[in-house]
């Protein structure tokens, strides 16, 4: 595991503060036009565009993990399938967790 370079937990609320960054984030899937974007709710419910062509058909819910791209969207290079069932709530606890003053154990 390549762990120079890490990923941050981010929802779409802390996108915002990580613009230019590797960071990762779990989506739920709302379309895809088959081109390379795809359009999910964050785990906090707010809409993000995920840039890049995913490996396949996805599940319901993805991790994304790649650049933020701006403040609703993330160029991934990474895509794994979570299935289609999620707590969404628990995953939000844990980016705000990340971010916040236990960010020290996720970086």
């Amino acid at each position: 595991m390549d762990t120079s370079n890490p990923a941050l937990f981010v929802n779409a609320e802390l996108l915002r503060m990580h613009v230019g960054r590797r960071v990762r984030a779990v989506i739920q899937v709302l379309r895809s036009d088959g081109g390379g974007s795809v359009v999910g709710n964050s785990t906090d419910g707010q809409q993000l565009v995920i840039k890049g062509h995913p490996p396949g058909p996805l599940s319901t819910f993805v991790e994304v993990i790649g650049i933020a791209d701006s403040n609703q969207s993330i160029r991934a290079d990474i895509w794994n399938n979570f299935g289609d069932v999620l707590d969404t709530a628990s995953y939000n606890v844990v980016c705000q967790l990340a971010n916040g003053d236990y960010k020290h154990l996720f970086i």
